[in-house]
């Protein structure tokens, strides 16, 4: 079964909410099974548009990353997100090669 990953360009305008925002999002990931492969940190931009916070996360299956997505644990959590941050978000299916 490919994996799925959440990948997320994120600039974040109220550093203070956006740990509500962590808070309230952590059980719908360890229910959906998240493990973060990146999350912040620094980077260098090379081609294109970026943001000054980047995220990927990985979960068990494609189905999974969507589930966690429209789940109502993460609802409340997406709503904080909106009104603290900008960014991009996209779930994406693993390779198997």
């Amino acid at each position: 079964m490919k994996k799925g990953y959440w990948i997320g360009h994120v600039e974040v305008s109220d550093p203070e909410r956006y740990k509500d925002y962590i808070a309230t999002a952590t059980p719908a990931y360890e229910r959906f099974g998240a493990r973060f492969l990146v999350r912040g940190g620094a980077y260098e931009p090379v081609e294109g548009a970026s943001r000054s916070r980047n995220v990927v996360i990985e979960f068990p299956s494609f189905q999974a990353a969507k589930d966690c997505y429209n789940s109502p644990e993460y609802a409340a959590a997406r709503t904080i997100r909106q009104e603290v941050a900008t960014g991009d978000l996209m779930i994406v299916e693993g390779h198997d090669g």
